[in-house]
Parts: structure tokens; C-alpha cells; sequence
């Protein structure tokens, strides 16, 4: 998860530095050039097929995605990158924030202080960081890399709920670069069609050519890190992104953030972490109480089955970083449950 967090921020410089020569719409379109010219390789590589049954499924992700992306991207060209990513990193808080509401609504969930705790701290990092430090002409950066954080929370919930249906992360990471591609194309049609016919400088291919590559090999390593690792323990691995993104930074902008934005940071940080713990010992704890409802001799627990369908059916990814819903094995389940 560290090599994924160190490409991301690689993936944010090189879409910063390509800002002063693109279009964000040109960057969008490149970026799921490169990622669909990659899964074609690695489809025929793996003998794989493309062929969905969930063509609706994979649209709303790509689309909520790209919209994501989108956002993400010209936040760059506003902010400075250590911001930037911070901001975009409260997806993880916005996801636990997600499911405590679905519950809640459903009556399967009560209101923890832990919980509430974290996500208010949240939101006051989210305002340490932005005020005072923030320049009048930057808040609109700023509104549009936290909105990418929320809308990456509900592209990475899909994104888990593909994975559920069976659907292999190739063709997942395919459409989705596939989406991009055509909503980038599509967007500088709109916007300066005269874009598409300009001449590259070799800066400027390298550095569509490093935001493509980087984001795409971060995407496989993050992948995984999730299949093999902890997936606690790899989630809260991913903000290491956040100090990657300061150093880049500061070495090559020399961007100066002053102490509350840094206390904004670590509190956004520390506040994903426990959202993170929280939403996934309930998402285990569901599941076990589901399990252990199923078995003989034990009556079944009000409301388990359905809320461990919800964390199952529910939960999210990274494609892009979604720490606390990667479920496991109800072995380790089990094991854990007895600790």
C-alpha cells in the first residue's frame, strides 16, 4: 500500500505540472486512454474477457468516478497538491458516514461517541485547513477537491459491490477508463475542440504519460495490497499519500502551509483512521452475528442477516481506498471474534 500511496502522489504531481499546459478535460481523456490501453493489454494477457453482464452497474460507477476524477483534477491546478490530496482523501469518512446512515434509517445502527467523535474532528480539520490559509481565489478549489472526496465515496461503494457480483478488477478498472476516456473526449469537443489538434511538447507527453502509468500501476498495487494484506492495516496505510504529497510539495513548489493547516491535516488523518476502525469492526461484527445466527441450536439475531447483507453488499473499495469494508473470510472472522 505504501508503493500505491507513493504513485498516487507521483500520479497528483504529474497532473499539477500538467495543468499549465491542458485542459483539465484533456488530462481526464489521456488518463483513460492510458487505462484502457493497459487493461487491453492485461485482458489478453490473463486470457480475460470484457463481456459484462453489468453494463448499468459499470456506467454509474464510471460515471460518478470520472465525476470524481474531474473535480480531483482541477483542484490541482488551484490548490496547493499537499491540500489537494488531503481534501480528496476524506472519502473514507464520507463512506462511514454513508453506511452509519443507511443503518441508522434502516434501524440497524446506533450513534457511537467514538464514531461521532471522528467525524466531527473531521470536519473541523476540513476547516482548519481551509481558513485562514486558503486564499479567496482558492476556495473554489477547495469545494471541488472535498466534493471529489464525497463523490469518490460512492464511486468506490460501487466499486465494491461490483467486485461482490464477480466482476474481475481489469474489467472494472476497463469501464471506468473507458467512461473517462469518452467523457474527456466529450468534454473538449464542448469546451475547445481546436485542444485536440495542438502540437505536444516532450514535456508535456511525458507528463500525460507519467499521470496515466502512475495512477494506473497505484490502482493494481492498491488492489493488492487489499487481496493480500490487512485490510485495516492498508487503509490506514494509504493517508502516507498525504505525506508524500507534502514533501513533493514542498520540493518542488515550495508550498509553505502554515501550523493550523498542518494541524487540519493530521486531524483529517487521524479522524479517517477511527472511521475507518469503526465502520470495520462493525461491518465484522455484523457478519459474525449473521454467522452465528445461521448456525443450529441458536435463535436468529434481529436484523444480523440484513445488515451483514447491507456491509456485504454495501462496502467499498480503491479503486481508488476504502479502507474499513473489505470483508474477510468469516474464518478470520471467527478467529478475531474470539480474541
Amino acid at each position: 500500500m505504501l508503493c500505491a500511496s507513493f504513485l498516487f502522489a507521483i500520479m497528483g504531481v504529474c497532473v499539477k505540472l500538467a495543468s499549465d499546459l491542458y485542459l483539465t478535460s484533456e488530462i481526464v481523456m489521456f488518463r483513460g486512454l492510458i487505462g484502457v490501453l493497459c487493461m487491453l493489454a492485461l485482458v489478453r494477457w490473463k486470457r480475460g474477457t470484457l463481456r459484462t453482464a453489468f453494463a448499468r452497474e459499470h456506467l454509474w460507477r464510471g460515471v460518478v468516478g470520472v465525476v470524481a476524477l474531474w473535480c480531483w483534477f482541477y483542484s490541482f491546478s488551484k490548490l496547493p497538491l499537499a491540500m489537494s490530496v488531503t481534501l480528496n482523501y476524506t472519502s473514507p469518512i464520507w463512506i462511514a458516514v454513508i453506511l452509519f446512515a443507511i443503518g441508522w434509517w434502516r434501524g440497524k445502527n446506533h450513534l457511537e461517541g467514538g464514531f461521532a467523535l471522528a467525524i466531527a474532528a473531521s470536519f473541523a480539520g476540513v476547516a482548519l485547513l481551509l481558513q485562514p490559509s486558503i486564499h479567496a481565489d482558492q476556495w473554489v478549489g477547495g469545494v471541488f477537491a472535498l466534493g471529489s472526496g464525497m463523490l469518490s465515496a460512492l464511486a468506490y461503494l460501487q466499486v465494491r459491490r461490483l467486485g461482490l457480483m464477480g466482476e474481475p478488477e481489469y474489467r472494472v478498472v476497463f469501464y471506468f477508463s473507458l467512461v473517462g476516456l469518452c467523457a474527456g473526449l466529450a468534454g473538449t469537443l464542448i469546451s475547445s475542440p481546436a485542444a485536440l489538434l495542438h502540437a505536444h511538447s516532450g514535456n508535456g507527453i511525458a507528463l500525460l504519460l507519467g499521470a496515466g502509468i502512475s495512477a494506473t500501476a497505484a490502482q493494481v498495487a492498491m488492489t493488492r495490497a487489499y487481496r493480500l494484506g490487512n485490510p485495516l492495516v492498508t487503509a490506514n496505510l494509504q493517508y502516507s499519500g498525504i505525506v508524500f504529497s507534502s514533501l513533493w510539495g514542498i520540493l518542488i513548489w515550495g508550498d509553505v502551509l502554515v501550523w493550523n493547516s498542518w494541524v487540519g491535516i493530521a486531524v483529517i488523518m487521524l479522524s479517517g483512521i477511527s472511521a475507518t476502525y469503526y465502520n470495520h469492526r462493525n461491518a465484522r461484527n455484523a457478519i459474525l452475528a449473521a454467522d452465528a445466527g445461521a448456525l443450529p441450536n441458536n435463535p436468529p439475531l434481529q436484523g444480523a442477516h440484513s445488515l451483514a447483507s447491507e456491509c456485504r453488499s454495501a462496502g467499498g473499495q480503491h479503486a481508488a481506498r476504502n479502507p474499513c469494508l473489505t470483508p474477510q473470510p468469516l474464518s478470520r472472522l471467527r478467529e478475531r471474534g474470539a480474541k
